[in-house]
């Protein structure tokens, strides 16, 4: 039996499996992201729990065949490294990744994958219909998408097609973004920027609210459990539907979707207040044909999911290569 290896690398999480030709999980592993002291930390990470799940689904790791790698970006997918990623402390420069991993499996047959990327090949593999146009979104720690347009997943020349995190919507460039650059969707609707995005509204408007936005604890999650029962909470996601729309309608203009899926924790763990309004207002803003938007199957697996199914399928996510 062949056995394969994905892995996830988020601004929060690691998470490592390995599978058989079915694409079966036999074992996996999961830990946080080290903030530092460097991106090697990292890298040891990603090898640790890579070890641990051989462990548990009781293998070598050089039995491996392949793996896929979803990682957070930006990517430098000539040297198979995450360099200065936006969503991690700057001491964190270069993660290397393929080198790595490809030594400690004994297989030059690593493939390496922004995370949303990873996530449409995934949705691709489990998806009934294998559909050759469709786009997974996730909205999370950040913000991303993964691309697939005639069959084929798009990568870019350097892995890092499908940013739309750090899409303009706003030129008045109200937000900045995590990545330094102003008016950024991210900046906006991101998980970790929507403290931000409250805090600046309050001061523009400092509408009476139960929520505590100057402590240092403020989080999103605030946001979302005050929604119905606080004016300015209302108010902040109202803001925030209406980017998050604009931004849909952006991926729909660009690469005209037959399905949108849309993962993350900020959008799983909010359906009714991120993917709902979402739905609603995409006719207003979408001048082409309105896609099928649903929320991802997959969960929280969606990413290393893909990874997986990369390993198994050469990097594309298309059964057919089986």
């Amino acid at each position: 039996m062949a056995y394969y290896v994905g892995v996830d690398l988020g601004a929060t999480n690691v998470r490592a499996v390995v599978g058989d030709d079915d694409a079966t999980v036999l074992g996996s592993a999961e830990g946080p992201t080290p903030q530092g002291p460097s991106g090697i930390a990292v890298t040891e990470a990603v090898l640790d729990l890579v070890r641990e799940a051989c462990a548990e689904a009781g293998v070598e790791p050089s039995s491996a065949v392949a793996a896929g790698i979803g990682s957070i970006g930006p990517l430098d997918l000539a040297a198979g490294a995450v360099e200065n990623p936006a969503n991690l402390p700057d001491a964190i420069g270069r993660i290397p990744l393929t080198g790595p991993l490809s030594t400690l499996l004994d297989t030059d047959q690593v493939y390496l994958h922004n995370d949303t990327n990873a996530g449409v090949i995934g949705e691709r593999f489990h998806s009934d219909r294998n559909p050759d146009d469709m786009v997974y979104l996730t909205i999370s720690s950040g913000i991303g998408a993964g691309v697939c347009v005639d069959g084929e997943v798009l990568d870019g020349w350097d892995g890092n097609a499908g940013e739309v995190g750090h899409m303009t919507i706003d030129p008045t460039g109200f937000m900045t973004c995590g990545c330094g650059k102003d008016g950024h969707w991210e900046a906006y609707c991101s998980g970790n920027n929507i403290p931000r995005y409250a805090r600046r509204l309050h001061a523009e408007d400092p509408i009476e609210t139960a929520l505590e936005v100057e402590n240092p604890e403020f989080s999103a999650a605030d946001v979302f459990a005050h929604a119905g029962d606080d004016e300015f909470a209302d108010h902040v996601l109202n803001q925030f539907s209406h980017w998050n729309t604009m931004g849909v309608a952006n991926v729909i203009h660009a690469y005209a979707p037959l399905v949108i899926s849309v993962g993350g924790a900020v959008a799983l763990n909010n359906p009714d207040r991120v993917f709902e309004p979402i739905r609603e207002r995409l006719e207003e803003m979408v001048f082409i044909n309105v896609p099928e938007i649903r929320l991802t199957d997959l969960g929280d697996d969606v990413v290393v999911e893909g990874a997986l199914a990369s390993a198994l399928t050469g990097g594309t996510g298309d059964r057919s290569r089986l």
